[in-house]
């Protein structure tokens, strides 16, 4: 595990990011309304260090900065044809983003917007690599969450993520197979727990794989992943976390290696 910190007071608060194929790009997001990039540095294949390179505030179709409460942005996925999305709660939305000035364009209404509540919109984008764009919100029934996909100009919910006890999404990704990897967390009075399960949407009975399941307070508040595959051909999770924009709190950097 690493912990990211850099000395700027809109550093901290992601909540989407995505990993360049070669695994030596880091794109993030934070839910103050800005977009990072960073170099990430490896020592035999280890992380041992991120290098911001570019950062800047997220901006609106006319190129004016975000202003609350439409900066809440939460969700990230980005294509292979280097097209990003982003999801935004409070206001809810789903927007492209031009990654290297900011500006967020809006392509379509968030599913389901109109029975989201402010704090628990679409958490997690991920694109699929067949190009189809979907969606997860962070809550919905007691017994399953609605995976959406996004096809000719309209959502369609395109299936049921059966729901496993309190963990609620947060993140999610697809490898180049097509298994979908969610990310979830809880809330319990020793800290967070957080969940990774990897789905095989081609199955009509969506029986999960449990990847990793943690004790409370193992990790901060786990937010983001993203799915690649390193040079030996392993499959890689790159998951990071939210610090709420406080001391007591880190930005951690995991890395997991997938068992196939």
């Amino acid at each position: 595990m690493l912990v990211w910190a850099y000395d700027a007071p809109w550093f901290g608060g992601i909540s989407g990011a995505e990993i360049s194929a070669d695994g030596q790009e880091l794109t993030a997001i934070t839910d103050h309304g800005r977009v990072i990039r960073a170099e990430m540095v490896r020592e035999r294949g280890v992380l041992v260090g991120l290098k911001v390179i570019h950062s800047v505030a997220l901006r609106d179709p006319t190129g004016q900065v975000l202003a609350k409460p439409f900066t809440d942005a939460e969700g990230l996925a980005v294509g292979k044809n280097g097209q990003a999305y982003v999801s935004f709660e409070g206001q809810h939305r789903i927007t492209t983003l031009d990654i290297s000035n900011g500006v967020t364009t809006p392509v379509a209404n968030a599913p389901g917007a109109e029975t989201l509540s402010d704090n628990a919109g679409i958490e997690a984008l991920a694109i699929h690599p067949d190009g189809t764009l979907f969606a997860l919100p962070e809550e919905s029934g007691k017994d399953f969450f609605p995976l959406y996909a996004y096809r000719d100009g309209a959502w369609v919910m395109q299936t049921r993520i059966p729901r496993r006890g309190p963990f609620l999404p947060v993140g999610a990704d697809f490898d180049d197979a097509g298994n979908l990897y969610l990310l979830e967390r809880t809330v319990t009075p020793l800290g967070f727990r957080s969940r990774i399960r990897r789905f095989d949407l081609s199955k009509s009975d969506l029986a999960a794989e449990t990847l990793m399941q943690s004790f409370p307070a193992h990790y901060d508040n786990l937010e983001a992943i993203s799915v690649w595959r390193d040079p030996a051909g392993r499959t890689r999770l790159t998951v990071l976390s939210d610090d709420n924009f406080l001391a007591i709190q880190q930005t951690q950097v995991i890395e997991f290696i997938v068992a196939q």
